[in-house]
């Protein structure tokens, strides 16, 4: 990755864990612009002609390969959308690595919008990381708006660690699902906010047909003056199981609005909601400060564990 400086390097390795290039397929993008690509015999990657973008296709039965695709922005004032689709054949298993690091020190704004669309064959299954991460001393904010639809086919899998805990000042994400008979859908969401940051996650997933199932845990924690808010929908069509769960931690002046909502369409759909808001509590911090740590010390060790 020598085409990277040393800002870049730093963003790769918050959103990707990638301190090298990576084994099997990948494509780098860095201020709007693919600075590496490799492809494998089972998986292609081609950029688009249309709109900014590349398709990712992945053959079927190919099991134990990966596909990273994080993109970073260190220049301020960079303003792009991207579109990349992923079509994964049937009796796949593979990992996806995505995510976007934004460094702003300049007055303007910086934003990345990253449409991502999974098209997922028969009985594969598709494990999908996506970090969202901002540093950068300047003025200007760190915007990022992903979108994420996926449809799923009958018995394929798909779990998706979706986590943002630093330095982004607005976010919109959005995730669409649906699932088709026997498929099934598990999000991990972790979401902190601090200053005055604003950040909304919205779900709709639609379990579509028999024996599908989703299981959507989202865990936040609003600091300071920071809001957040969570709108997830799951639309029961057949005889199917739904779980979600909001879990949330509000601190200072911190602002979280839930907006849970379960919808059936079938006699047969069984959906099921949880929800949480509310402070640390008083017991937790006692019980560390009796370790010998500061208050804020055992706050950050209370909400690491939470965000976990």
């Amino acid at each position: 990755m020598n085409k990277l400086d040393a800002v870049q390097m730093r963003l790769m390795r918050e959103i990707a864990d990638l301190h090298d290039v990576p084994e099997g397929a990948y494509n780098l993008r860095a201020n709007g612009e693919s600075v590496g690509r490799n492809t494998t015999a089972s998986i292609d990657i081609i950029s688009k002609t249309d709109v900014s973008g590349i398709d990712i296709k992945i053959k079927d039965n190919t099991v134990k390969e990966s596909v990273h695709i994080p993109v970073v922005l260190s220049e301020s004032g960079l303003k792009e959308t991207v579109y990349n689709d992923f079509y994964v054949g049937e009796n796949c298993d593979v990992l996806i690595v995505a995510g976007c690091g934004i460094d702003n020190c300049g007055k303007q704004d910086s934003q990345h919008d990253g449409v991502h669309r999974f098209f997922i064959g028969k009985n594969s299954k598709v494990r999908y990381v996506e970090k969202h991460y901002g540093s950068g001393d300047g003025d200007g904010k760190r915007i990022l708006n992903p979108v994420t639809e996926a449809y799923l086919e009958e018995g394929s899998t798909m779990e998706m660690e979706m986590v943002q805990i630093k330095g982004v000042d607005s976010t919109r994400r959005t995730t669409v699902a649906e699932l088709r008979k026997d498929a099934k859908l598990i999000v991990r969401e972790r979401l902190m906010t601090h200053g005055v940051q604003n950040a909304e996650s919205i779900y709709k997933v639609t379990l579509a047909e028999d024996g599908s199932s989703a299981d959507v845990v989202s865990r936040s924690v609003a600091r300071d003056n920071s809001f957040q808010k969570l709108d997830l929908c799951v639309i029961g069509d057949a005889e199917c199981s739904g779980h979600t769960e909001c879990d949330s931690i509000i601190m200072d002046n911190g602002r979280i609005l839930a907006v849970p909502s379960l919808e059936a369409n079938s006699v047969d759909a069984q959906l099921v909601h949880e929800a949480a808001i509310g402070k640390i509590a008083g017991e937790q911090l006692i019980k560390l400060m009796t370790l010998g740590l500061t208050e804020q010390e055992a706050e950050e060790q209370i909400i690491n564990g939470f965000l976990k």
